[in-house]
């Protein structure tokens, strides 16, 4: 499993990652994924992830204040 790129330079040498590593990595991939965490969390309703939306402020600013004196600000 190759890795890496050369980022334009002709003279870069390629590091190669050994098999061993690339198994690894995709054991604890699959593990990862048939946790029971991973499995619960892929059987929440989709509406759970827009109950998120809920916390932001209407107005979409953090400070709404700032936001505001930003805009007059850029407008001089």
């Amino acid at each position: 499993m190759d890795l890496s790129f050369s980022r334009f330079e002709h003279d870069a040498s390629v590091a190669i990652l050994p098999p061993d590593l690339a198994v690894m990595m995709v054991g604890i991939a699959a593990r990862q994924a048939a946790s029971p965490t991973a499995l619960f969390h892929s059987r929440l309703p989709a509406t759970t992830v827009a109950a998120a939306n809920l916390f932001a402020p209407l107005h979409g600013a953090f400070n709404a204040a700032m936001a505001a004196a930003l805009v007059r600000w850029r407008e001089i």
